[in-house]
């Protein structure tokens, strides 16, 4: 089993058909077909089964999908870090960011970098907290944006911004100008962003208030959009509130209640130049 053959294999999963994937792939289609066979002969189980429509994977074929693009991806970072040691520069950098990152980055001197550095790529993953360390575990990001709680074990940390969480919505929902207390929360339909529910419920719980979760979902910027249509009151840290948010917005003054953006990088992982200009800019 070679990377090539893992290429191969993740081309014609895509395509689907031999014929338009050995187009992609500039070859023809007997070699294109050899090395399947010879794929799945090394793996012991048949990755494909052909219908009207072309091929599918198996179930066995979508599990070894998952590999492959993991291993695949590796073989790029390996082979990216490798040139960029021996050329004694870094070229292009993997950031992964969660989405409710867009109000704080790119900061300012995020973009007197780029500027300053214009030869140098960003490639942008986007992720959730979890799929963001996850990738950095796995090899495949050199820097991570992720907002707290978060497990650190592994990880270096540096935090660079806080904020409070505030309410959206609009004036069916709420009047006030401000929430002084969480039981003005009481019987409202709240909007959640599901990493904060916990958070969220230790609160209410110390309270003694009983929430009201109209809506659960997993991107802050849903839980705006929902609120913005009239569906009740999203929870969401602030700055993505004014960067997405078209109803009121109103602060929330609770001690607890308080979110980190943290840059983070695996320990084990070598710091290269570039890098480390851009810990030392957040």
């Amino acid at each position: 089993m070679n990377i090539k053959q893992l290429k191969y294999f993740l081309v014609v999963a895509e395509e689907r058909q031999i014929t338009s994937a050995a187009k992609k792939l500039y070859i023809a289609q007997p070699p294109l077909s050899y090395q399947l066979k010879q794929l799945e002969k090394e793996v012991g189980t048949q990755l494909f089964v052909r219908n009207a429509h072309g091929i599918e994977l198996t179930e066995e074929g979508k599990i070894f999908q998952k590999y492959a693009e993991k291993i695949v991806n590796l073989s790029l970072a390996v082979t990216s870090q490798i040139h960029q040691i021996k050329e004694g520069e870094l070229g292009k950098i993997r950031i992964g960011v969660i989405s409710s990152c867009g109000g704080v980055v790119p900061n300012k001197q995020f973009k007197q970098l780029i500027n300053y550095y214009p030869s140098v790529s960003f490639e942008i993953h986007e992720a959730n907290t979890f799929g963001i360390v996850e990738q950095l575990q796995d090899g495949i990001l050199d820097l991570g944006i992720v907002r707290t709680p978060f497990n650190l074990e592994g990880l270096n940390s540096k935090d660079f911004y806080q904020e409070h969480m505030v309410a959206v919505a609009n004036n069916d929902f709420l009047q006030e100008n401000e929430i002084d207390h969480l039981s003005q929360l009481e019987n409202k339909p709240l909007i959640l962003y599901r990493r904060f529910q916990e958070i969220f419920n230790r609160s209410f719980r110390h309270q003694e208030i009983r929430p009201f979760y109209a809506v659960i979902c997993d991107d802050a910027r849903t839980a705006i959009h929902w609120a913005d249509e009239g569906l009740g009151v999203a929870l969401v840290p602030e700055s993505i509130a004014h960067t997405y948010g078209k109803s009121k917005i109103i602060p929330i003054k609770h001690e607890h209640w308080i979110t980190h953006l943290n840059l983070v990088w695996r320990k084990d992982r070598q710091v290269t130049p570039l890098m480390d200009k851009i810990i030392e800019m957040f």
